[in-house]
């Protein structure tokens, strides 16, 4: 058994551990190999040398998560310390876990061509994900980018989507233009509220470290140190989507999602996306991953109506 005592210097220990050290409960449940005791700004460790040196960079950790949101709360803290605790308890990460939801749900990529576009987003800092509705082609890739901002590979998320829908029509909806836009951006918001618990989801969108806006709001903007996705790609014009993937900035990951059978642009005008496939087909360090009908995770009758419409319009 080994022992040391670590200085508690770069953060309150109030922030830390809580008032009376309401949160040491906390780490000791994720450290069980660990005898914790606190005392002012001083952590004794008393128990195997693997389990001290664990527990000291999951601290760093913490305190850099601190340093960086200036707040620390008992879900912040879990979330840090979930990795830890999975080793201390000498359970195994399944390759296609991708993070921990709400709650502790696994949030993984169930199916093959889910696992590629994982690893593909591990190897590329471009990507592009084509697949039917349903196929998790968007889910997995927020994943991906709720798990970077985790793990401080990054310093904010930016989604976006082009309103095809809305077009002209905006001015004529009620509401503020917050209000006007969100509809067509909600299933973003749905995708993140199975992954970010909702008050510090708010507070993220409230700070910029997660941003959701249309495709419009793109323009002028230089995305560095961030993980940007583009969902709905199928739905951009060869100038947007040139505009979007230029505001690529340094440190940045992005992931363009789309449905190329599935394009609701007027006829007289080709889809971006189609078009820049064509164009950057052999530039290295982009990719492709494409996704089908057997990736769909929906309601069961959702293969069946997907293969029921390409029949028909084929």
């Amino acid at each position: 058994m080994a022992e040391k005592i670590v200085h508690i210097e770069a953060i309150d220990p109030i922030a830390l551990l809580g008032v009376n050290n309401s949160r040491l409960e906390i780490f000791k449940r994720s450290f069980p190999k660990i005898q914790l005791i606190s005392r002012g700004h001083e952590i004794k460790l008393i128990g195997e040398k693997v389990a001290i040196h664990d527990f000291e960079d999951k601290l760093k950790e913490v305190v850099g998560f601190y340093d960086r949101f200036n707040r620390l709360s008992d879900d912040d803290l879990l979330e840090i310390l979930n990795a830890s605790a999975a080793r201390q308890n000498n359970e195994t990460v399944p390759d296609d876990l991708i993070l921990f939801g709400n709650g502790g749900k696994p949030i993984k990529a169930l199916t093959a061509n889910q696992k590629v576009l994982v690893q593909q987003s591990y190897q590329n800092d471009l990507l592009f994900a084509l697949g039917p509705a349903g196929s998790g082609k968007t889910y997995t890739a927020i994943a991906l980018a709720v798990r970077a901002l985790r793990n401080r590979e990054v310093k904010r998320i930016v989604l976006s989507r082009p309103a095809v829908e809305a077009g002209e029509r905006l001015g004529f909806l009620p509401g503020d233009l917050k209000e006007k836009i969100d509809p067509y951006l909600q299933p973003l918001y749905d995708a993140l509220h199975d992954m970010i618990p909702a008050k510090k989801l708010e507070t993220y969108i409230e700070e910029g470290i997660v941003q959701i806006a249309p495709l419009a709001f793109m323009r002028g903007r230089t995305l560095d140190n961030a993980f940007v996705i583009l969902d709905e790609a199928q739905n951009t014009t060869l100038l947007q989507m040139k505009m979007f993937l230029t505001r690529m900035g340094t440190n940045a990951k992005f992931i363009v999602t789309g449905d190329i059978t599935q394009v609701d642009l007027p006829k007289v005008h080709d889809s971006g996306l189609i078009q820049a496939l064509r164009i950057l087909e052999k530039i290295e360090g982009i990719a492709v991953v494409e996704l089908d009908e057997t990736d769909i995770v929906r309601h069961r009758l959702v293969k069946a109506i997907v293969k029921a419409f390409e029949r028909h319009t084929h």
